[in-house]
């Protein structure tokens, strides 16, 4: 099966960057590196100078892949989203309603784990900064232009596809885009709260968000 997606390649809509990050040695160390100081000190301290200095590098040479730090965390969270995406369209494929949805929560919610596959991104720590900054993305006075311009398009198509299989379980549902966007953020706010905020979730290590996302949908559809 590794065989099979060894020379898997996580595309990422091609105006977030200058230059695509994956395309050269020093490309794919801006987006290891930045992954790691992002994860350590946070989005809202992090700079090109600081990763600079993490990678060896000058500034003008990340520039020449972002043009900001903004730019650089809306690939990440699309490279996120992507690679969940494919996750989401191979391990569903072959099941059919009930059992499609229940799989499709289990992914898109759950504790992620490291894939070999992609050696310069630990998804592992690249999930954290999605459950602590991916809102950052798009809570911003351009997302309605950057929307328009497609910045966000694998994260709407894994909606899609989770509203999809909603219309298929119970098709006279009458929110099924409304569902489908709450597992996701909700599940990035409970994985949030579980970390941060104990007090006010039931989500612990014996209880994850997936159980409670999959409680949660489950109950709304009436299966």
């Amino acid at each position: 099966m590794d065989s099979l997606f060894s020379n898997l390649k996580i595309s990422v809509p091609e105006k977030i960057y200058v230059k695509d990050p994956q395309s050269s040695d020093l490309g794919k160390r801006i987006i290891q590196h930045s992954i790691i100081v992002i994860n350590d000190i946070g989005f809202d301290s992090f700079n090109f100078k600081k990763l600079g200095k993490a990678i060896g590098s000058n500034e003008s040479s990340i520039y020449r892949y972002f043009e900001s730090k903004h730019k650089l965390l809306l690939y990440l969270s699309s490279w996120y989203w992507a690679w969940i995406e494919y996750q989401l369209v191979f391990e569903t494929h072959n099941l059919q309603s009930l059992d499609k949805i229940e799989k499709a929560i289990e992914i898109v919610t759950r504790t992620v784990k490291e894939d070999s596959k992609f050696s310069h991104i630990n998804e592992v720590i690249l999930n954290k900064i999605i459950v602590n900054e991916n809102s950052k993305s798009f809570l911003t006075k351009e997302v309605d232009q950057e929307n328009k311009e497609g910045y966000f398009i694998i994260y709407k198509r894994i909606v899609h596809r989770l509203r999809d299989m909603i219309k298929t379980v119970n098709p006279n549902y009458k929110y099924p885009s409304s569902l489908a966007s709450t597992i996701l953020e909700g599940s990035l706010h409970q994985h949030f709260l579980k970390d941060h905020f104990a007090s006010i979730t039931d989500c612990n290590d014996g209880l994850s968000p997936t159980i409670f996302i999959k409680n949660l949908v489950l109950n709304t559809l009436s299966v």
